[in-house]
């Protein structure tokens, strides 16, 4: 998380012009809250009420006025008319692979964007070596809420920024041989106990964005998540 978290900074400046942004997917909302720190007015969506309670009190303990939290489907975001061009950025980390029609999701971000607003988006690469068994599939036909395709190449990406008539900036790579080790480590230690794990591989976490530069290419090992910074035109025609 801290890796994704130290990409999504760089490309999130601070603010004092309360620019609005959407996090798609966002979990215990760590994102969210980094984000109104910045200075965004910054509204987190997530599917499940537990996580939205769990973001709303970390909100209040970081003292993240602007950061704000609602349940709600990834799926349904066309249904919310008041969303549509309300936005400067919106962020979608490690959740369009749990999507089955990713046409639709990309599509629907781009709807929210305003017009030069930002897409940030992070998902696993294609070529990712497995964290664990289940990192290898099955990928269902169905949405359980796992993962239903492997993950992406810079080519899929920017097909779906064509398809939805969003600009690819930049994309690069986060989650070296040590971060994914970390996370190794916090799967096998959870299955036992989850609150142990968490304790035991928080005071890793420190280490992989200055070590993972210099370990991960003495393994040859590809890193695990491809970033995506999109750009929605000005100007159309």
């Amino acid at each position: 998380m801290l890796d994704r978290w130290l990409w999504l900074k760089k490309h999130l400046p601070k603010t004092n012009n309360e620019d609005r942004l959407l996090d798609v997917g966002c979990g215990s909302g760590a994102y969210v809250i980094g984000a109104a720190l910045r200075g965004y007015e910054a509204l987190g969506l997530d599917w499940s009420e537990r996580n939205v309670r769990v973001a709303q009190d970390r909100a209040r303990i970081c003292n993240a006025h602007s950061a704000h939290f609602e349940a709600m489907d990834a799926r349904r975001l066309d249904t919310r008319p008041d969303f549509r061009k309300a936005f400067d950025i919106v962020v979608c980390l490690e959740t369009i692979e749990h999507i089955l029609d990713d046409r639709r999701l990309m599509a629907d971000i781009s709807a929210c964007l305003k017009p030069g607003g930002r897409l940030l988006l992070s998902t696993p690469q294609l070529y990712y070596r497995a964290i664990t068994s289940e990192d290898n599939g099955p990928w269902l036909p169905v949405e359980t809420g796992d993962h239903v395709r492997r993950g992406y190449t810079a080519a899929m990406l920017k097909e779906l920024c064509d398809l939805v008539g969003l600009v690819p900036e930049e994309i690069t790579y986060v989650t070296g041989f040590l971060s994914q080790k970390i996370t190794f480590a916090l799967r096998k230690l959870s299955q036992a106990n989850h609150v142990f794990g968490w304790a035991a591989t928080l005071p890793l976490r420190l280490a992989p964005p200055t070590l993972d530069r210099v370990v991960t290419p003495l393994f040859d090992w590809p890193l695990y998540s491809i970033c995506l910074e999109a750009y929605k035109p000005r100007y159309v025609g």
